[in-house]
């Protein structure tokens, strides 16, 4: 039988060393991930390994600064009308795409229409819905040609919103535009890479299922602030296969360490393990629509039983928090315990992943079983655990996401709002709802800062998730790699530097 003890048995990690290598190539960045996008048109890629990838390759109308802030991108700059419902961004002067071919307004609002086209996108729209017919559009009811968006010169769009939304700039370092004139000569073929025209720091050279290849694009609006001219992503899918490639010197960055050694190879690598504060949440997913998880009772006593300080100590080296709210920094207090009044009659099946999902998975029904709750393990691959939750064929899930460099920490909570990619656990909350979606139309930060502080109360009052621990991220970062900060994660590699470059 598996415990918590026997969880904690790890073998100590062996060094390799280079002998007999040849250094690495000079100006080649050597990434290592847990994975590649599963497409590189942002229409329809679908995993948080393609974010990382369309940071490098795409270009948004407004960006990530180097310290994660927003930032011009393709627009100079914006501004709103009075009512908060029209949004107007001015290209900068002689954009042009990877290729060479001019990159205008038009292209921008052909790609919005795209991104609702159910016809052509698998996007979670999200806070696009603002955009005036784009939920009409997205359900099939309107044709895109109808969508509030307008080029009103070959520099200047505007977008039409529905409702006010404060944080649209904010949105729009997500929104990518697509090369209209390739995609009209080769359709869905246009990420091909004897095809692909992009518009960000890189495009790519070459992809195969394990690795992808990026070039500096020349025509890129800052290209000469890009320093590292070719970088290589391989998928390595195991984080002890990564670390081991990593330390033998094959490997200039490569991201997640195992959880279960984070301890260990902090003191060995000195500064080349760097962490970094990072929206990640990990949290229980309950399906509401199965008893007796739908009640708030037995969603409050789940958690109460969870020792989320042992998790953070024993799997994390208390690198991670032990987490009350989704929102970092306001971990809140757990509630008086809350009696049953009756027994769970039925094991409660855990869905998860093999690795870290998997520990933690045991340890929490060591937890459950001590308050005489029975629970069974259920372990498969990610893209079998994403389809049964979709298809609400789960009790709880083991369940993560990463907010990459969105340090706003209200961002955490939209992920639960209504047509939000986490929504999917059958929790339909009308009061929730409204405050989210009266915190995104509300342009004054103090005032959605309130609106959204209400809504995570709300989420939290309700237990509608159960948030376990805020995780920090860890990243592997090798001496030939400059310009990394302290305060964001290496993931704009256009603002990183080679030694050897």
């Amino acid at each position: 039988m598996l415990n918590r003890r026997t969880l904690l048995t790890a073998s100590a990690a062996t060094t390799l060393t280079a002998c007999g290598r040849s250094g690495p190539p000079a100006g080649l960045l050597r990434v290592a991930t847990t994975g590649l996008p599963d497409s590189l048109d942002p229409a329809r890629g679908e995993f948080a390994a393609a974010a990382l990838i369309y940071k490098q390759i795409h270009a948004g109308l407004t960006e990530y600064g180097p310290d994660g802030a927003l930032a011009p991108g393709l627009a100079e700059h914006w501004s709103v009308d009075e009512r908060g419902l029209v949004w107007t961004f001015r290209l900068r002067e002689g954009l042009t795409w990877s290729d060479g071919h001019p990159l205008t307004a038009e292209d921008v609002a052909w790609s919005a229409r795209r991104i609702v086209d159910p016809s052509q996108s698998f996007a979670v729209l999200g806070d696009f819905y603002a955009v005036t017919n784009a939920r009409a559009i997205h359900a099939g009811e309107m044709s895109p040609d109808q969508l509030g968006v307008t080029a009103l010169d070959d520099r200047t769009v505007e977008f039409r919103l529905e409702t006010p939304l404060g944080l649209f700039p904010t949105l729009m370092r997500e929104f990518y535009p697509f090369p209209r004139h390739v995609i009209a000569r080769v359709g869905l073929d246009w990420i091909r890479p004897e095809n692909i025209v992009t518009a960000g720091a890189y495009t790519v050279g070459a992809e195969s299922q394990m690795s992808l290849d990026l070039v500096r694009n020349p025509n890129y609006y800052n290209a000469a602030r890009v320093a590292i001219p070719a970088i290589r992503v391989d998928s390595v899918r195991e984080d002890a296969t990564r670390m081991r490639l990593f330390r033998a010197g094959d490997y200039d960055l490569a991201d997640r360490p195992p959880a279960n050694q984070i301890g260990f190879w902090r003191e060995r690598l000195g500064e080349q393990f760097q962490s970094f504060n990072a929206p990640i949440l990990r949290y229980l997913k309950v399906n509401h629509a199965r008893e007796p998880l739908g009640r708030v009772a037995v969603r409050r006593r789940l958690s109460q039983a969870i020792d989320r300080s042992f998790l953070a100590h024993e799997f994390y080296a208390d690198t991670a928090m032990p987490a009350f709210s989704v929102l970092p920094g306001r971990a809140g207090t757990e509630p008086a315990a809350t009696p049953l009044d009756d027994r769970i009659d039925r094991p409660l099946q855990i869905r998860t992943t093999t690795g870290e999902g998997e520990r933690l998975a045991v340890a929490i029904a060591d937890d459950w079983a001590r308050i005489g709750i029975e629970s069974e393990l259920l372990v498969s691959y990610p893209t079998d655990l994403y389809q049964a939750v979709d298809a609400g064929d789960f009790d709880i899930a083991i369940a993560s996401f990463n907010r990459g460099l969105k340090s706003d920490p209200f961002f955490m909570l939209d992920p639960f709002a209504p047509d939000g990619f986490a929504a999917n656990f059958n929790w339909d909350d009308t009061s929730f709802a409204d405050l989210m979606a009266a915190a995104r139309r509300q342009n004054d930060p103090a005032a959605r800062a309130q609106l959204y502080l209400a809504a995570m109360q709300r989420l939290h009052d309700q237990m509608a998730v159960i948030p376990l621990l805020h995780e920090r991220a860890h990243w592997l970062v090798g001496e030939r790699v400059t310009g990394t900060r302290a305060d964001i994660q290496p993931m704009l590699w256009r603002d990183l530097e080679l030694i050897d470059a």
